[in-house]
């Protein structure tokens, strides 16, 4: 998972609100019931010593948000009267929670985020297509492909003089419209780094989209029939061949998170060593067990507290002894620029400390190892 994101949180200094609430309006009383759940959640940032311009600012994006049918959540970090960070949640969280600290709480919102997948979908016949791509980010790109030829784009019924002139004709039409497809379909997977590419709609325009691809793209091409740009099939089959194939290539970024970590020999293992390697700007990604059971109540003591200041960017927290370990240890990566692998606690259960990461390199100096 890239952490890009995060950075406008460690621009500027703490203390920070943390707030998460299911936000659905899905019932009659929905409306009142998230007043209260956020008049609540208010007080207790006020009880915590939040300032009033920093609630107020957060009382406009949780009262004003555009609402979204069906359940879900809302998650927003401020601080010094401005919310930096707000993001919809697909669904509402564990538990309404409200945080004032030195360092944001964003756990809950990356353990819901999950692996993030960056895709394409192209939804093809055989006079065009109309492609959408998401980043990493969740960022969506949208292209709408009118093939140039459009005559003639049926074969002609078998018979007659002229039947294969017309055949080969509506072969090349379809061809010169795959790859105007295609080259759509290329663009818009350079653009957002995709991971995979969806190829869905008319089985011989699917076929010859994929066909056309650069090489680049042809070993993440997944092709369906799933449906159609005229609207003759059920789009929600096309959404959960989309759905599953995200699903898939997300347990396989973890997988292979995972085979790295296994291949070091019990280098980057558990909290010291963690620290350890990021003081050296060793992490190129860090796995971290999220247990909501624990309710990862876990704090840096004084053999950890310099995680939250190891890179140069990143500034002395007030009082190390209550900053989060999860927070700290997520500040030093976006400053870092390393990735982050959430793992359930099933993933990992013998994780020392629930923590450990995949190193960039490995040396003599690098703790945890006999090098003798």
């Amino acid at each position: 998972m890239q952490l890009s994101f995060l950075h406008p949180l460690y621009d500027r200094p703490g203390p920070w609100c943390s707030v998460y609430l299911d936000a659905s309006r899905d019932t009659q009383d929905a409306r009142p019931a998230l007043d209260l759940r956020w008049r609540a959640l208010a007080g207790q940032l006020a009880a915590d010593g939040a300032d009033e311009p920093t609630i107020a600012a957060l009382d406009r994006v949780v009262r004003g948000h555009d609402p979204l049918p069906g359940d879900y959540g809302l998650a927003a970090f401020a601080n010094r009267g401005r919310v930096v960070l707000s993001e919809y949640l697909a669904a509402p969280p564990l538990r309404d929670l409200a945080a004032y600290a030195p360092l944001p709480h964003v756990m809950p919102l990356l353990a819901q985020r999950g692996e993030q997948v960056a895709w394409v979908r192209v939804l093809a016949d055989r006079t065009g297509a109309d492609a959408v791509a998401v980043s990493a980010g969740g960022v969506p790109r949208r292209a709408h492909v009118t093939g140039r030829q459009s005559y003639p784009l049926r074969r002609v019924q078998p018979g007659g003089w002229s039947q294969s002139r017309y055949q080969r004709a509506a072969t090349e039409a379809w061809h010169h419209n795959a790859g105007d497809a295609a080259a759509a379909t290329a663009e818009l997977a350079d653009r957002v780094g995709a991971d995979v590419v969806v190829v869905a709609g008319d089985v011989r325009a699917t076929g010859m989209i994929a066909a056309q691809l650069p090489a680049r793209w042809q070993d993440l091409v997944v092709r369906t029939d799933a449906g159609s740009r005229a609207g003759g099939a059920d789009p929600a089959a096309m959404d959960d061949v989309t759905v599953q194939t995200i699903a898939e290539v997300a347990d396989q970024h973890v997988s292979a998170a995972l085979d790295r970590f296994g291949t070091q020999q019990d280098v980057g293992v558990g909290l010291d060593a963690v620290v350890a390697a990021l003081q050296r700007n060793q992490v190129d990604t860090m796995l971290l067990v999220d247990d909501p059971s624990a309710d990862g109540e876990l704090w840096i003591g004084p053999r950890a507290t310099d995680i939250a200041t190891a890179p140069d960017q990143l500034a002395a927290v007030a009082d190390p002894q209550r900053v989060r370990a999860d927070a700290a240890l997520v500040r030093a990566l976006v400053g870092t620029d390393a990735d982050l692998t959430v793992l359930g606690p099933d993933e990992a259960p013998d994780l020392a400390d629930g923590v450990g990461a995949v190193l960039r390199y490995v040396d003599p100096a690098t703790p945890g190892r006999d090098h003798g």
